[in-house]
């Protein structure tokens, strides 16, 4: 192996070598199709085109945030960020959000002026190329949705997830200019600036969607109760355990943290019990990949009100 080789390896993780590869794929297409999208637009008269073509424009812009927010979070521990840089890629999440609602909202004003200024029958009608570029439209951001989903659940990326649901709100934007292009090509031109409203309503909501997951995993938000409930029943299969007095789980970032008291016999020697212990901490992280760290306390089980040892 050469130096170089070596270099790589070590420079790079397996979640940043798959979240660059998706990345410049989406950079790639993207460009492509603002680009494509922005000229059927500009040729076919179609604003809602123009405004499917801006939504495009600001993935490129979100999939270097994402790049930046995966490689921050990859970062080891270090002596100012003991716990690691994980909640950093919560902080890329938010960015995409907020820069997914200013899209939107930039979109919905400039539709809502159309509406309320009448006149609709000097409204253009848009040509059929606007039509095609839209069918391509949709196609081409389902797949990148599928695509970057994929590897979103792969390597546990909240950034990558949310560039993800970016493309399909864009999927989804296009599925509206398609109708609105349609619907003032049969006689009803209002349907067009229409059109850029309702994508509007689509962004917000993926951008809603996407703060509220990063938020959720800055404050410490609990594991959902299926997950919580199958770690006591593992935990309770461990020979040893009597009792889960306590058990907490916490996001961080694309991670868990994992804090357990067990009762174990009180009778038994400490040596008994670290091991006990250990067999709780190592099953959780083996069963659990998503768990960073694990803390296992044990409490003497006869110190404990309502315990039954006879049993």
């Amino acid at each position: 192996m050469t130096d170089q080789k070596k270099y790589n390896k070590e420079a790079y993780t397996p979640e940043e070598v798959t979240a660059y590869r998706v990345s410049v794929v989406t950079i790639i297409v993207n460009t492509c199709l603002s680009l494509m999208k922005l000229a059927a637009g500009l040729l076919a008269s179609s604003g809602a085109m123009i405004s499917d073509a801006v939504h495009s424009a600001s993935d490129v812009f979100s999939t270097f945030i994402v790049i930046i927010g995966v490689k921050i979070s990859s970062k080891k521990s270090d002596a100012d960020h003991e716990y690691g840089h994980e909640r950093m890629e919560c902080i890329a999440s938010i960015i995409l959000a907020v820069i997914l609602l200013l899209t939107g909202a930039g979109i919905g004003i400039d539709g809502l002026e159309k509406i309320l200024r009448g006149h609709y029958g000097e409204l253009q009608v848009p040509k059929e190329m606007a039509l095609i570029a839209a069918i391509l439209s949709i196609v081409v951001k389902e797949w990148m949705f599928r695509y970057t989903k994929a590897a979103a659940d792969k390597i546990h990326s909240g950034a990558l997830l949310a560039d993800a649901w970016h493309h399909r709100s864009d999927a989804l934007s296009s599925i509206g200019a398609f109708m609105g292009i349609l619907g003032a090509r049969i006689g009803f031109p209002v349907l067009d600036p229409v059109a850029s409203v309702l994508i509007c309503l689509f962004i917000a909501k993926a951008a809603y969607d996407i703060f509220r997951d990063a938020v959720d995993k800055l404050v410490d938000k609990s594991c959902d109760d299926a997950t919580e409930q199958e770690m006591r029943q593992k935990i309770l299969s461990v020979d040893g355990v009597l009792a889960v007095d306590k058990l907490q789980t916490r996001l961080f970032g694309a991670k868990m943290y994992v804090d357990i008291e067990i009762a174990a016999d009180g009778n038994k020697i400490l040596y008994e019990t670290h091991h006990i212990a250990e067999q709780v901490h190592d099953m959780i992280e083996r069963e659990y990949p998503l768990v960073k760290h694990c803390m296992v306390h044990v409490n003497p089980a006869e110190d404990v009100p309502g315990k039954d040892l006879s049993k």
